[in-house]
């Protein structure tokens, strides 16, 4: 057996090594990993012939679930931004709440968009809508509404499946508890979007902050939304995307998420355009599909906690709220209504389908790697070894996960590999110790919010964030840094209340 001290001496070295791959040397992610992995393993005594076929492992077990959820999710996500379904959401939510609350309006629209879509794509999409909106409002600068959306958005991002650190860790820690952190995770996010848009209020407030020139010249420009004429909004938002595609791939390099950042629905400014060559779907439609398969997975939670385990009823709302299927329900619904139904031939939606996919590969990939890395941290003893030792200094595990992935998420950027490093580290103690399902959910809770938190210039979202509203590093790092830090801390808060009660 392994000394203790020596597992521990092994954790902080593969975590140097990572950290300089990827910050110093720029390898990709995904590179990253599996090397790191391969030395760990050696390192933790692994015998040489069972390396390999360990990482074999690793990667499949984790891409079981990651490909099945990370990849429904995108191409939902494609279809409904190629539809312009984010656009007509937000014009709706702006109608029915009125002129004096289009900051609100927009801050719930975006919500319901990031659920599907990856961050970086949803909020690029949305960021002729933000410009529009806010000089509807009076805004001197797009700031005091973008920046409150856009970490309301990453902070979705991070805690609700599919997307893929929430979905990775959830493999890794309690596979069939899929449904139940999503349900977790979006009653969460409930909260936190009130607290986003009184923070964003009280910090931004009526600031006055010095813009890029040119976002200052766009959002001059810009017009403002108008309730009356949704399509206003929507052809600005495709004249707008040009150059924004662009623009997130400077911003994107700086991140070994970055890869995603360029679309993880696969399209550019041809696919948003492409939303306005025929009719643009009913916003009602879109929040349908967005929601079916959350109520779905609800549905499947529910059923699990009222009806005995093994009755008919009980399988019956488990095959019905298992993520995968729900997500593959929604995703058929929506190639019918979204694409044909308005005007679009077999050959446009098997395109936009199929260009989901590509972007959304590599997120699966580097999932995949940090599963790899999840299963050498668990076999060679490592993660219990940290894990252990904090535990035994009186650290408790919820609070562990938390500050493990803050860890990560500080010194390399990456929300993805902290979330799945700090899995990996606490794998073993969570399966090996006496949680409740609910516990176990409110553990991998607590890793994405820890990934959240204290987000800075490493981090792809800060530049795209910043760079689109035309902000400076240090606006970025005061507005930015301190709102997902207040976001994930107080969330934190929350998760470990209910941690008491339960």
């Amino acid at each position: 057996m392994v000394d203790p001290l020596l597992l521990i001496g092994i954790a902080v070295a593969a975590i140097a090594i990572l950290l300089f791959t990827v910050i110093f040397l720029k390898w990709p992610a995904y590179l990253s990993l599996l090397v790191v992995s391969v030395l760990t393993a050696l390192a933790g005594g692994i015998a040489i012939q069972d390396v390999v076929p360990l990482m074999i492992d690793g990667m499949g077990g984790t891409l079981g679930s990651v490909a099945l959820l990370v990849g429904l999710g995108a191409m939902l996500g494609g279809i409904i931004e190629r539809t312009g379904g984010a656009e007509v959401i937000a014009h709706r939510a702006a109608a029915v709440l009125g002129e004096k609350r289009l900051a609100q309006a927009l801050l719930i629209a975006s919500g319901l968009v990031a659920i599907p879509i990856f961050f970086d794509v949803a909020f690029i999409i949305l960021v002729p809508i933000i410009f529009a909106f806010a000089k509807a409002a009076g805004h001197r600068a797009p700031i005091a509404i973008g920046m409150p959306i856009a970490v309301f958005m990453v902070f979705i991002h991070n805690t609700v499946p599919p997307h893929p650190g929430v979905v990775g860790s959830t493999t890794l820690l309690g596979e069939d508890l899929m449904g139940l952190v999503t349900v977790l995770g979006i009653a969460l996010a409930i909260p936190m979007g009130l607290l986003v848009h009184v923070t964003g209020t009280r910090i931004i407030g009526s600031r006055t902050f010095e813009l890029d020139p040119a976002v200052q010249t766009k959002y001059a420009a810009a017009g403002a939304a108008h309730l009356d004429r949704p399509e206003r909004v929507a052809v600005d938002a495709a004249a707008s995307s040009a150059g924004g595609r662009s623009a997130s791939g400077s911003a994107g390099s700086l991140s070994p998420e970055a890869p995603t950042a360029a679309g993880a629905s696969g399209t550019g400014a041809a696919g948003t355009a492409a939303a306005t060559d025929g009719s643009r779907p009913p916003a009602g439609l879109v929040v349908t599909l967005i929601l079916l398969p959350i109520v779905m997975i609800a549905c499947g939670t529910v059923g699990t906690l009222v009806f005995p385990e093994g009755s008919s009823a009980a399988n019956v709302l488990s095959f019905i709220g298992a993520p995968a299927l729900a997500l593959l329900v929604s995703t058929l619904i929506a190639m019918y209504l979204l694409g044909i139904m308005h005007g679009w031939g077999k050959q446009q939606i098997s395109e936009v389908m199929d260009g989901a996919l590509g972007p959304a590969a590599i997120v699966i990939l580097v999932t995949g790697a940090g599963g790899v890395f999840a299963k050498v941290l668990t076999e060679t003893g490592v993660g219990d070894a940290v894990s252990g030792l904090l535990l035994s200094a009186g650290v408790p595990i919820l609070l562990l996960a938390f500050l493990v992935a803050l860890a990560f998420k500080v010194a390399q950027g990456s929300g993805t590999v902290a979330t799945l490093s700090a899995a990996g580290i606490v794998q073993g103690t969570v399966l090996a110790g006496d949680y409740s399902s609910l516990q176990v959910a409110l553990i991998i809770l607590a890793i994405g919010l820890g990934s959240v938190s204290l987000s800075h210039i490493n981090d792809s979202g800060f530049w795209i964030a910043t760079k689109f509203l035309g902000l400076s590093v240090a606006d970025g790092l005061r507005t930015w840094t301190v709102m997902t830090s207040i976001l994930g801390f107080s969330a934190m808060i929350l998760v470990s209340l209910v941690w008491l009660v339960v």
